[in-house]
């Protein structure tokens, strides 16, 4: 059971893989209430099925299994309600001290990625879609802002978005847990080219940061220059 994924995607980050675990757990809940469904449908099947013309014992009520069936459910959703809120806490803590801050703009249609203590700055294009490089193992704080309209920031890998709303500055960790390069892109619909606005996220070896930070800085504006 722990190597079945139920079509989710492992999560590249401990937040993905905190989203990825609660996922599980209600897909096994779910699992389990099914299997006592069905058991029970399929007991009262073979158990009551139809020999006679006559009824079958009638009762009016049953107190115990009316208490049962009613307090079971309640528990499970009890347990649900907290799992998720101590899932979401999680996810949603920011770090007093990151170890990599990137401001996050996204604009009609593209994105800006600031790194303020690198001083670099990275701006997609239409033809060249920007690259956030991130430290693997690191924690990188998020700054999220919208220039215009709404937009979101969404990186399927990661199992996280993050709406961008104009006027409001959202904060988020993200600690990636593996190196690569994975898609990201705007999860809400914003305008004309909105079917264009997306990015990628590469993470690689803290000892590999500062040099491909600058490279794919050197590369956008390669690209800009084009």
């Amino acid at each position: 059971m722990t190597g079945c994924r139920f079509g989710a995607p492992p999560g590249a980050t401990e937040q993905g893989r905190r989203i990825g675990n609660l996922y599980h757990l209600m897909f096994y809940i779910a699992i389990g209430v099914a299997a006592v469904v069905y058991l029970l449908i399929l007991w009262c099947i073979v158990r009551y099925r139809r020999r006679t013309d006559e009824l079958p014992p009638q009762f009016r009520y049953h107190i115990p299994l009316e208490v049962t069936y009613t307090v079971i459910p309640v528990l499970i959703v009890i347990g649900i309600f907290v799992a998720t809120f101590r899932t979401e806490n999680r996810v949603d803590a920011v770090a007093a001290d990151p170890g990599v801050v990137v401001n996050v703009t996204a604009f009609q249609w593209q994105w800006r990625f600031q790194y303020p203590a690198q001083h670099v700055q990275i701006v997609g294009t239409p033809q060249q879609p920007p690259t956030m490089v991130v430290p693997v193992g690191k924690t990188i704080q998020v700054n999220l802002r919208a220039a215009d309209v709404n937009h979101a920031f969404f990186v399927p890998a990661f199992l996280f978005k993050r709406d961008a709303i104009p006027g409001i500055d959202n904060h988020f960790d993200l600690n990636v847990t593996r190196a690569g390069t994975f898609v990201g892109e705007c999860a809400e619909f914003c305008g004309l080219n909105h079917a264009g606005m997306y990015f990628h996220v590469k993470a690689v070896p803290p000892s590999r940061f500062s040099s491909a930070l600058q490279q794919a800085a050197n590369q956008q504006a390669s690209a800009e220059g084009g």
